[in-house]
């Protein structure tokens, strides 16, 4: 299947956040970038991952708004008004 054994088997350490790293040598024969997304399934007891189709229209645009000194917090309260939160029980 592959020319030599250690591109046959490869492992990765899944971390605390449930985070991996893809091995190089797999990254670059499938041309996996930084950035690139990638969706994930199970199909019959194995994890599978395969590159995302961001063909579609929120893929897109999604993460291009910027507006300068505003934050996610600031334009919710903006849109919406203030957050009526219940009394702070610290005392």
């Amino acid at each position: 299947m592959y020319d030599d054994a250690y591109h046959a088997v490869m492992q990765a350490v899944v971390g605390e956040r449930g985070q991996v790293t893809i091995p190089k040598p797999l990254r670059e024969r499938l041309g996996i970038r930084p950035g690139q997304r990638l969706t994930f399934a199970e199909e019959r007891g194995r994890l599978v991952a395969e590159k995302a189709d961001v063909d579609d229209p929120v893929s897109r645009v999604y993460g291009i708004l910027r507006v300068a000194g505003w934050d996610t917090d600031s334009m919710i309260e903006a849109m919406r008004g203030p957050a009526d939160l219940p009394p702070d029980d610290r005392g």
